[in-house]
This record gives C-alpha cells, structure tokens and sequence, in this order.
C-alpha cells in the first residue's frame, strides 16, 4: 500500500534585520570641571560626564580624578581610546600644579629624575617652577592655610598611575592643593571653559 505524501515541511523565513551603519568615530574635548566623576553613572548621585556632555556611545579616553581640573579626551573609537590611555604609548600629559610650600632646585631635580612610590619609581619627568597661571576660578575654592606659602609646577609625565602628580608632589614634600591637566599630546586646552566641550578633527594613523 503506497504511502501518503508527506506534507511539505514548512520552513521557517526569519525577517533579517538590517544593522545600523557603525557610528562615525568621535573625538571630544572636554574641560572637566572640579568635582567631576570621570564617568557617566553614579549611583549616590553625584555629578558625571553626563551633566555635561549629552553624546551617545563615547567613553574617557583615559582618567582624570574627581578633584582634578582640566583636558580630558573621550571617544567611541577603541583604537583610539588606546592609543591615548595606553602608557605603552607614553603619550606626554602637562599638569599645572599649584602645591603647598616654596619649591627648591633640589625637589624639582627629584620629579625630574623620578620619584619613588609605594608602587615603584616613576619614570624622569619635566618640571619647572611656574608664574601664577591665569585660570578660572574653582568651585569650591582651594582652602590656604595663611600661614605656608604656595606655588605653582608645570609638570609633565608619560605614566597614567592612579592619582601619580599628587602622590609625586607629596613624596617631595610640596602636597598639591589644585591640579589642572593643560595638554594631553598634541591637545590643549585652547580657551574652554569649566563645563565646555568640542568636537575635534581625529589624528592621522
């Protein structure tokens, strides 16, 4: 007895969603401003890079510590981002350091050549003394004591250690009471204030 055809098996023909075209890469500069979490989120509801850049799918290239000022990079290029964060690169960062004490030829000689720290010596720095910057002012500004003079550092280094210029400063004996990033590379700074932000052409290959 022959048998009964099968029914045809129906076979299944998923609609294939179309991907969204990969977002144009991005190169932000941003004047972080005191007491500024280098993130996006915070639970305990603190002020984030969201308070002040409302830019879809772009992270720090890099960090810059809650109580430090200044130039901080962000992009949703990877590549980018490493090429930036990375200390491998050694991409120099200028700080302004305005320290506690009267700097000597001798403390300078010391960041110069490398200071060490609990997590090992740093690498030779450039340092030099510096006239007064004219900068914005902070909020909150920094707390004097009337008593012990003050100063100000250019300091720049090729390390990324978690909060290095202060600890650096400290292990001299000048504890830094206002850190602003001016440069990082080839970018500065160029006039932004507190808050303020732009777009910039991204570096050849």
């Amino acid at each position: 007895m022959p048998r009964a055809p099968r029914p045809p098996q129906s076979r299944s023909n998923p609609r294939r969603v179309a991907k969204a075209p990969p977002a144009e890469p991005r190169l932000i500069l941003l004047n972080k401003p005191f007491d500024v979490l280098t993130q996006f989120q915070d639970e305990a509801g603190r002020a984030t890079l969201k308070d002040f850049v409302q830019v879809p799918g772009v992270y720090p290239a890099g960090r810059l510590d809650r109580d430090s000022e200044g130039l901080l990079l962000l992009t949703n290029d990877g590549r980018l981002q490493a090429r930036i964060a990375d200390p491998r690169h050694k991409l120099a960062k200028t700080y302004w350091v305005q320290v506690e004490g009267e700097p000597g030829e001798e403390q300078l000689q010391r960041l110069r050549d490398g200071v060490a720290l609990n997590d090992g010596p740093t690498l030779p720095a450039e340092a030099r003394r510096l006239d007064e910057p004219t900068l914005w002012e902070r909020h909150p500004p920094v707390r004097f004591r009337k008593s012990v003079p003050t100063a100000w550092l250019e300091l720049v280094i090729r390390e990324g250690r978690n909060r290095q210029v202060r600890r650096m400063t400290a292990a001299v004996g000048l504890p830094t009471l206002r850190l602003v990033r001016v440069r990082i590379g080839e970018w500065t700074l160029d006039g932004l204030q507190p808050g303020e932000w732009k777009d910039l052409p991204l570096p050849k290959a």
